[in-house]
């Protein structure tokens, strides 16, 4: 499973900004897709998770109501809603993929994207 990620870029605190991820190769609608993030300095963590069937998700505390992850099987797309943003939301965003749904509870996923940057201006 190949993932490109798309829809990073600069914006000032407020703003919004949505990020896009393609799944290729052997691909299935039932991946568990999911977003992570590291900013510099940072450990790589958590941002949102959502199930194959995109009728559940999962976000993590900082969120706080802000971030909207959706999927569109028949684009093999996952997306990354993302308002209100404040500086501390820069980071590059990495899509992650994985086949099984424990992915969706343990939060470990087999295949990654390039990730895109996010940069948040005060």
């Amino acid at each position: 499973v190949q993932l490109q990620a798309s829809g990073g870029g600069l914006v000032q605190a407020g703003g919004s900004l949505r990020l896009s991820c393609t799944a290729s190769g052997r691909t299935s609608s039932r991946l568990v897709m999911g977003w992570f993030r590291q900013a510099p300095g940072k450990d790589r963590e958590f941002v949102a998770g959502i199930m194959w069937s995109g009728d559940s998700s999962r976000y993590a505390d900082f969120v706080k109501g802000r971030f909207t992850i959706s999927r569109d099987n028949t684009k093999n797309t996952v997306y990354l809603q993302m308002n209100s943003l404040e500086p501390a939301d820069t980071a590059v965003y990495y899509c992650a993929a994985n086949p099984s749904s424990a992915a969706y509870y343990t939060r470990n996923f087999d295949f990654w994207g390039q990730g895109t940057l996010v940069t948040v201006s005060s």
